[in-house]
């Protein structure tokens, strides 16, 4: 499985980012998609996931509200829109591929390569 994330960059408190990851290498409608984020300093921890059909979606409570996860099963991508971004948002972003087809998952596929978001005050 491979994924490539895209979609990062600096933007000021307030503002707004899309992130995309396309996937290759598994038949990508029968999985569910996830992102996760790594803090300069922290460990990786878990942002949105959605199921194979899109149906369900997941977030980390600090993002309820102000992040979408969003996917294209006839492109083989998903999407994060990430609105009202704040300082606390900034961080390296990780396209995850989780070997279920639900969230939970505790068994990822594959990793992006990550992309970075920066949030200026």
């Amino acid at each position: 499985v491979q994924l490539v994330e895209s979609g990062g960059g600096l933007v000021q408190a307030g503002g707004s980012l899309r992130l995309s990851c396309a996937a290759s290498g598994r038949t990508f409608s029968s999985y569910a998609m996830g992102w996760f984020r790594q803090a300069p300093g922290k460990e990786r921890e878990f942002v949105a996931a959605i199921s194979w059909r899109g149906v369900n979606t997941y977030y980390t409570d600090s993002v309820k509200g102000r992040f979408t996860i969003s996917r294209d099963n006839a492109k083989n991508t998903v999407s994060l829109q990430m609105n009202s971004l704040k300082p606390e948002d900034t961080a390296v972003y990780y396209c995850a591929a989780p070997h279920c087809s639900t969230w939970p998952c505790a068994v990822m596929d594959a990793w992006g390569q990550g992309t970075l978001v920066t949030v200026s005050s």
